[in-house]
């Protein structure tokens, strides 16, 4: 079955990773190590999805296809903090790995584009087109 939605998303049953993530959300705030945000765009002939990855470099965003999903994951490192530039008083920036996957059962896996700019990445993602099956006579017994 093919859902755009990010994986995980619908299942109402216990799920420890969902409460592990709620719990650091609530004890944290924020959005947590394993979030970012994404706007999908249904369309024509393909999705558009939108993911806000702001402060990150190019090189540490990687997506993937593994099995029918989408993964999008990135990392940010904490700078290592040199006594010439002074000493940090306050941190509010969040570092660590981002993940998240969608299922992509319905997308032509083979011309998925990606580009990163001004802190979103957007990725085109062709839907897969249908095979009609080819028109033939049957003979008649």
């Amino acid at each position: 079955m093919f859902d755009l939605t990010p994986y995980g998303r619908r299942n109402q049953f216990f799920n420890p990773f969902r409460e592990m993530d709620n719990l650091e959300k609530h004890l944290f705030g924020g959005l947590g190590f394993s979030e970012f945000k994404t706007d999908i765009t249904e369309k024509d002939d393909a999705y558009l999805l939108e993911a806000d990855l702001p402060g990150f470099r190019k090189e540490d965003i990687h997506v993937d296809v593994e099995n029918n999903f989408l993964v999008i994951r990135a990392e940010r490192t904490a700078r290592e903090e040199k006594e010439e530039e002074g000493k940090t008083i306050y941190r509010e920036r969040s570092y660590g790995s981002f993940s998240r996957s969608f299922d992509i059962s319905n997308v032509d896996a083979d011309r998925i584009q990606a580009r990163y700019a001004d802190g979103v990445l957007t990725l085109t993602l062709p839907k897969k087109v249908a095979d009609t099956p080819a028109a033939r006579h049957l003979e008649i017994q």
